[in-house]
């Protein structure tokens, strides 16, 4: 089966600081609290072919390994996601509006053997976390979006 979703989000961040934010996998706490360890085990971060394994705790407990499959910042990120017998290739776009605001856009595709965990589809599963995600992001973004970029820890 295969699978495919959308979701967008508009910060009042620039696109710079969008991505600063976004880039710095270290404040992915901020936006869910599903994490229970995040970090990269393999090149330099967001380089293509470098490797971040993802631990999450909730709804069900999962590693998802992801390997950066193309990056341009502050533009767009690709990657591949593994699952629970899942593959997901997910991209993120960061596109500068007129009033110098940021859109966000991601889209993933996705097939697997697990069409199902917890009851729940697992394109029902994924969109959750996605507008939770992306949603705690805007958050971020909009709070911060009245400080200079340099103030922000760099990833």
């Amino acid at each position: 089966m295969f699978e495919k979703l959308e979701y967008s989000i508009i910060t009042k961040a620039n696109r710079e600081l969008a991505w600063k934010i976004f880039s710095n996998w270290r404040r992915w706490h901020e936006f869910s609290d599903i994490y229970k360890d995040i970090r990269w085990y393999k090149g330099t971060p967001w380089e293509t072919g470098s490797r971040l394994r993802i631990e999450i705790k909730r709804p069900v407990p999962a590693i998802v390994d992801h390997v950066i499959i193309a990056c341009s910042p502050g533009k767009h990120v690709a990657w591949i996601d593994h699952f629970f017998g899942n593959t997901m290739e997910q991209w993120v776009v960061f596109e500068v509006l007129p009033d110098s605001s940021t859109q966000v856009r991601t889209w993933a595709e996705f097939t697997g053997v697990t069409p199902v965990l917890e009851g729940r589809s697992v394109k029902d599963l994924v969109l959750d976390f996605t507008r939770i995600w992306y949603d705690g992001f805007r958050k971020v973004c909009d709070e911060l979006s009245g400080q200079g970029v340099a103030e922000l820890c760099a990833c």
